[in-house]
């Protein structure tokens, strides 16, 4: 096994990063300002659309995502089998769970629970975003996170690049069902364009960059890129989230408590998953530096790709799209807690494993 196969960035949250929230929280404001103050500029950049792929969104999306993909070694599938016990427990609660439970808590509390509070003509999309936000694993703020909890490097790396391979495959057919079962209509031929532009394409060319850079100078060549592309994918990140607050500013202002009511699920579906995989990594025997991160892996979502794909099969003025960035609002501090848990716990999990 290769070195670079095992190698996970080792740094931990920037300052940006820690504050992603307050940054989306500024997002929201201005971009409710701008879409109120320039209507006509909001209106052209939505009709810039091929397909129902807005044109100016694709691009801020692959400027989001294909940084992180650089971060992916598909050479570290060999080490899964390292680690399966693992493996197996993250693969299940990504895949087999939290699609799942967040459906059943967004049609509970979005659906029922919530229902008398929200637009009714908007409920169904809320669900769909949230659905959206559950179906696809996390692929590069784990790095951060698995970090931040001393998890093991190899698990990780093999661990993300896993799912990445299964997203390509599963992805679609399981919004599709989960969508179908909430009795959504769901749009095949944009939901499958979404997962060639935003998961296949970005994949191909975030590899074929990060071959380049260790034919021309190795891991330092694929750190410069790194370092020079992670402030262009925060900005692309930010400026996506302007462009919908813009759009759903109207719908924001008369209903300023959508926001909160969409966090609810968000925030008990992180907690459940995350507690499940440390608890079944503990009932397994799992070493608590592969549990940490299976912790985390399982419970956080790969937001910028539901973000995408609820833009491209609902619009960037829908309900799903805003359920998707309420998911980025809430994601740097829910996770940093849930660090701040499996740390605290680790003589609980470490003294009574078997």
């Amino acid at each position: 096994m290769s070195t670079i196969a095992t190698e996970v960035p080792a740094k931990g949250m920037s300052g940006f990063e820690r504050y992603l929230s307050l940054w989306v929280a500024l997002c929201i404001l201005v971009g409710i300002a701008l879409g109120h103050a320039l209507p006509g500029v909001f209106a052209a950049i939505a009709a810039a659309e091929i397909a129902r792929v807005n044109l100016v969104v694709a691009g801020l999306v692959w400027l989001m995502i294909i940084p992180m993909l650089l971060k992916i070694d598909f050479a570290s599938l060999g080490s899964v089998r390292q680690h399966w016990k693992g493996v197996g427990v993250t693969l299940f609660i990504n895949w087999a769970v939290k699609p799942f439970s967040m459906a059943a808590l967004a049609t509970l509390f979005i659906g029922w629970l919530f229902a008398p509070l929200l637009p009714p003509s908007e409920i169904s999309s809320y669900i769909a975003g949230l659905i959206l936000l559950a179906a696809a694993p996390c692929t590069a703020m784990v790095f951060v996170w698995s970090n931040l909890c001393e998890g093991e490097p190899s698990y990780t790396l093999s661990q993300v690049a896993l799912n990445d391979v299964i997203m390509i495959f599963l992805f679609a057919p399981l919004v599709g069902l989960l969508l179908g079962v909430a009795a959504i209509t769901v749009p095949w031929d944009t939901l499958l364009l979404s997962v060639l532009l935003y998961i296949v394409v970005p994949v191909i060319i975030a590899q074929a960059l990060r071959r380049a850079c260790f034919a021309s100078g190795g891991q330092a060549a694929l750190d410069r890129l790194l370092a020079a592309l992670g402030p262009v994918s925060l900005v692309a990140l930010l400026t996506t989230l302007v462009l919908l607050f813009g759009f759903q500013g109207e719908q924001i202002l008369a209903q300023p408590l959508v926001i909160l009511l969409l966090a609810v699920p968000i925030l008990i579906q992180v907690y459940f998953n995350a507690g499940l995989a440390y608890w079944l990594s503990r009932k397994f025997g799992v070493a608590w530096c592969v549990a940490a991160p299976a912790a985390l892996i399982g419970a956080s979502n790969f937001f910028e790709l539901a973000v995408a794909a609820a833009i491209s099969l609902f619009g960037l003025n829908s309900g799903a799209a805003l359920a998707t960035v309420v998911g980025v609002l809430v994601e740097v501090p829910v996770m940093l807690s849930v660090v701040a848990l499996v740390k605290r716990t680790r003589p609980w999990y470490e003294g009574r494993a078997a």
